[in-house]
């Protein structure tokens, strides 16, 4: 049988948990009710005590209750949570998974219509996701692909993914809007992609300007530890990402922009920034430990960035592909390409060395 775990502080919230397992009882789902409360007495049955959880994760309840503040605490319970079995997440987590949350709209204390309307729909939910749900990611096999994509190179992975559809292959699209691009990194980390063309690069940038799709030092280096092949095109690394237009920083203002809707502004990299972004995609690409590709179209790196476009700076652009092309270590194939990087061309080329790159030995980084 199905079943759901649920954690919780039945101390506090023990009638609820009682009330929502039931209802998921009722859709033919088991429930194991794990009670993580600290100070007063449980006022459900919990088929795991706050005694198990808390030795699990290598405490003993009077320790946790004397630990000094309850922040302290729900940490020191959590421990004894993740040993128990269930993998818990940090909210920081959600956006790189499919975890989903569901806004319990008034605060959780007593059973009244609202809350019972809105825990029928939980365990409903639950229920239906259990007993039907996808099998978990992993092995894709090696045809997969994985692709970063944003809205101004859509149409290059459009026709990118048209042609590796016809070799045979699998594309797995990722919106690199600083979740995506980490996003595919965990799922080579689960050995659960072929390889990646990593066709948009703007979260390199952003994270180089603190702009709002930043991400960690780890991208750009997963594939390349990994040793799967990658090709690597500079898609959108034209600019980075920051707020409504309204909103920008004194020290952007008299920058080229772009208006990409209400509430998102994409803000021209200067030479200087093109330069030092050129050094820092070269430094993580020269790690790699498989076969890399890097194929750069010089005609403009996003639908903004073309002649006459809001972000065209061709003077920063070839900057950067110096920059880029200078720092690469000499085994790493480049290949500067007159064209635009969502010319149908380009992207067919794109595919073309992807496909290649396959038959290719991997280089000893």
């Amino acid at each position: 049988m199905a079943t759901v775990v649920l954690v919780g502080t039945l101390d506090t919230k023990g009638r609820e948990y009682a009330f929502l397992a039931d209802r998921i009882r009722e859709h033919g789902v088991d429930v194991v009710l794990v009670d993580t409360g600290v100070m007063g007495e449980p006022l459900a049955s919990p088929d795991v005590t706050r005694e198990e959880v808390a030795r699990a994760g290598g405490h003993d309840l009077d320790g946790v209750r004397r630990v000094g503040s309850r922040g302290a605490a729900v940490e020191l319970m959590l421990e004894g949570v993740r040993a128990t079995g269930p993998k818990a997440r940090r909210p920081e987590a959600l956006g790189e998974s499919d975890v989903a949350v569901m806004h319990s709209v008034i605060d959780i204390l007593g059973l009244n219509q609202i809350a019972r309307a809105i825990f029928d729909n939980a365990a409903a939910a639950m229920a239906g996701m259990v007993r039907d749900a996808g099998w978990p990611v992993s092995g894709l096999g090696a045809t997969s692909v994985g692709i970063t994509m944003l809205g101004q190179t859509t149409p290059g992975v459009m026709r990118l993914r048209e042609a590796l559809i016809e070799a045979g292959r699998e594309p797995v699209i990722f919106h690199a809007n600083g979740v995506g691009g980490p996003a595919m990194e965990h799922l080579i980390e689960a050995d659960a992609l072929g390889g990646v063309i990593d066709y948009t690069l703007s979260e390199l940038a952003n994270s180089l300007l603190d702009g709002i799709h930043a991400t960690g030092p780890d991208r750009l280096r997963v594939a390349g530890r990994h040793g799967l092949p990658q090709v690597v095109v500079p898609g959108c690394v034209d600019f980075f990402n920051q707020g409504p237009r309204s909103e920008l920083p004194e020290r952007y203002r008299d920058r080229k922009t772009y208006f990409h809707n209400p509430v998102a502004t994409l803000v021209r990299l200067s030479v200087e920034e093109e330069t030092a972004l050129g050094l820092l995609i070269a430094e993580r690409l020269n790690e790699a430990t498989g076969p890399v590709r890097v194929v750069v179209p010089t005609r403009g790196f996003s639908l903004a960035d073309a002649e006459g476009g809001d972000l065209w700076d061709p003077e920063a652009d070839h900057a950067f592909v110096e920059s880029l092309r200078a720092a690469l270590r000499p085994d790493i194939p480049f290949e500067a390409v007159d064209a635009h990087v969502d010319d149908p061309d380009f992207a067919e080329l794109v595919a073309d060395r992807y496909l290649t790159l396959l038959e290719e030995p991997a280089h000893a980084g």
